[in-house]
C-alpha cells in the first residue's frame, strides 16, 4: 500500500487544498470545520505521507500529479467516492 492509499478522503481533500496554498482557516471554511480539526487531519496525513510540514506535503502532492492527484475516481466528492460511502 502506498502512503497516499493510507489517506482518508478528507485528508486527500485537505492535502490538495494545502497544495493550492490555502491556510488552515480557509480550508476549515471550505470543509465546514474548525482550524483545530484541520490541524488534526494534517498531523495524521503528515504521518501517513512521511512528511514534516505543509511545504513537504505540497511538494508531495505536486510531485504526484498536483491538481490531478489522486486520479479523479478516487477524489472526495466524486460520484465514485460518494457511491462507496467515502466522505
Amino acid at each position: 500500500m502506498t502512503p497516499r492509499e493510507r489517506l482518508t478522503p478528507k485528508e486527500i481533500q485537505i492535502a490538495i487544498l494545502v497544495w493550492e496554498g490555502l491556510t488552515n482557516r480557509e480550508i476549515g471554511k471550505i470543509v465546514g470545520t474548525s482550524e483545530q480539526v484541520i490541524k488534526n487531519h494534517l498531523r495524521s496525513a503528515f504521518d501517513k505521507l512521511g512528511v514534516w510540514s505543509r511545504l513537504e506535503m505540497a511538494m508531495y502532492v505536486a510531485s504526484h500529479g498536483g491538481k490531478d492527484w489522486p486520479p479523479e475516481a478516487e477524489r472526495p466528492g466524486t460520484p465514485y467516492t460518494q457511491a462507496i460511502g467515502a466522505d
